[in-house]
């Protein structure tokens, strides 16, 4: 008898460690654990659950204390002061000495910070410290930043995970290997990673933040990400209940999964959970008008035309997304703007194409367009509507790292891309058009230019008045229609399935992965 009681607690204890196991994957592998390279979900996803900032956003994105327990913004809005909490602590590490960790202090964010801008350490967020005057510890407890120029979205920028706190004397002691074996100070603390395989966070017993009623945080024991590189796969491994949740399926599966409106198939609505909401990226195709912006500028806005997103949306991706009919900033993030709006009329783009082919002396119209595997059927399907104002649209397939390097060098006259936001504020997308962030300097890969368009977005960075960014948005928006350096095509969607079991996982506009209050029944 007592022999199979401890079988049955021992089977009972088992059952209960998987069951707090939170189990994922991630299709394009992880390359990097150090949140100086976390450029892209892959690695803001678990860089999210080791590392903390001053500041994060809410799920409604608005900016809230992290680690700095509170700010004060100078009267010129160009010193920030950050008030570090205390008895905040960093994962243990054999690397700290005998007492194995410590607590964090204004000094490790003034480390942090200088990381960022270390070319040698050559970080992809660096970016964020191109308008940053100085910045140092005060004290132990005061970080001070400085600011060239007042920058309404300054704040917001501290948010992304490029600029959370990493110990010096693991940094210095690792170099390198950081990447591969972090210390941070978040709800989940590093365990083991097998190449290609597998990656293992645990629980950390010593995390700061606790629940609405005091409980501690996280509820979870560990997290399990897994390396399959095929969205299939991963899908058929979810349907076995070997992962807790699946994000964003990819276009060759959606028929199996969603009907016609966007709702789980009558197979899978009984068994798993949806959640879907705004995801803050836009999709859409791109042209390089560094020596073309008026020259052919009529052919743009006939394609722009030319395009039913609507139909596009419905059939392709069962409405999983919205029509991009706005404009460049998605809904979730237009703060009730309504923008331009982007309507087939295939009539007037006719007319259009008509025109360009008179003043260029051609008959003839056939164009290259660059995408990944990906999104071919959404390049199909654009081609098939350019026929119908006579534009031959040739596909090239190449793989995604090969798209980012030509549209980073402007190798490519036509190309499908995505913005997703950095952080919640609508002047992230009107960067796109800046001129001074013209590729390799920053993310204006179509290489346009208006003078207007320039000043109009600098009183951005500084207007306050609600009414008045407003109107400077449709400003903007109107010049982005007007020589349309960009077809937007639509906005993405945050889409998550999971097992029935899993309490607490919710979507929000950056598609953030947040776990330190998930839980499964």
């Amino acid at each position: 008898m007592l022999l199979i009681i401890l079988i049955i607690f021992s089977c009972s204890k088992n059952n209960n460690e998987l069951d707090s196991v939170f189990r994922y994957n991630e299709y394009s592998n992880i390359s990097s654990l150090d949140p100086a390279f976390s450029s892209t979900l892959r690695n803001i996803w678990p860089c999210n659950q080791i590392f903390n900032g001053l500041v994060k956003m809410d799920e409604n994105l608005n900016i809230i204390p992290d680690l700095a327990k509170k700010w004060t913004i100078s009267d010129d809005q160009k010193t920030y002061n950050f008030t570090i909490k205390k008895d905040i602590f960093f994962h243990d590490s054999d690397l700290f000495g005998t007492n194995k960790s410590r607590s964090v202090n204004a000094y490790d964010f003034e480390f942090s910070f200088n990381r960022l801008i270390d070319k040698n350490l050559a970080s992809p967020g660096s970016w964020v410290m191109n308008n940053v005057k100085s910045f140092k510890a005060l004290n132990d407890s005061i970080f001070q930043i400085q600011v060239n120029e007042k920058f309404n979205s300054f704040i917001e920028i501290l948010s992304m995970k490029y600029c959370s706190v990493v110990p010096k004397e693991v940094v210095n002691n690792l170099g390198n290997s950081f990447s591969k074996n972090p210390i941070g100070t978040g709800p989940f603390k590093f365990k083991r990673w097998d190449e290609n395989i597998k990656m293992v966070l645990v629980k950390n017993d010593n995390y700061y933040e606790k629940d609405s009623i005091g409980n501690p945080l996280p509820y979870l024991d560990a997290i399990s990400i897994k390396f399959i590189p095929d969205k299939k796969s991963e899908f058929m491994e979810f349907l076995s209940g070997n992962f807790d949740f699946i994000s964003s399926p990819e276009n060759t599966i959606i028929d199996q999964i969603f009907d016609i409106n966007g709702s789980l198939n009558n197979n899978l609505k009984n068994k798993y959970l949806l959640s879907k909401s705004p995801y803050l990226n836009t999709e859409y195709i791109g042209f390089n008008t560094k020596n073309s912006l008026e020259k052919d500028i009529l052919l743009r806005k006939a394609i722009n035309l030319a395009i039913d997103r609507k139909k596009m949306m419905k059939y392709l991706r069962k409405n999983i997304g919205y029509p991009a009919t706005s404009g460049i900033v998605p809904n979730g993030l237009n703060y009730g703007f309504e923008g331009v709006r982007y309507i087939k009329n295939i009539n007037k783009a006719k007319t259009l194409i008509s025109e360009f082919k008179k003043l260029n002396g051609i008959d003839y119209l056939s164009l290259d367009v660059t995408t990944d595997a990906q999104y071919l059927d959404v390049l199909e399907f654009i081609q098939s509507e350019l026929k119908n104002i006579d534009i031959d649209l040739n596909i090239n397939i190449t793989p995604p790292s090969i798209l980012r390097q030509g549209k980073a060098t402007g190798k490519f006259s036509m190309f499908r891309a995505s913005w997703i936001a950095d952080y919640g504020n609508p002047e992230n997308y009107f960067s796109l058009f800046y001129s001074k962030n013209h590729t390799p300097n920053g993310p204006n890969y179509t290489f346009f230019s208006d003078e207007k368009y320039d000043k109009l977005y600098e009183k951005i960075l500084v207007e306050k008045n609600k009414d008045k960014l407003l109107s400077i948005y449709r400003q903007l928006e109107e010049i982005i229609l007007t020589y349309s350096p960009i077809i937007p095509l639509y906005y993405d969607m945050s889409v998550r399935l999971k097992q029935k079991n899993i309490v607490g996982l919710k979507n929000n506009a950056l598609n953030m992965l947040d776990l330190k209050q998930v839980y499964k029944k």
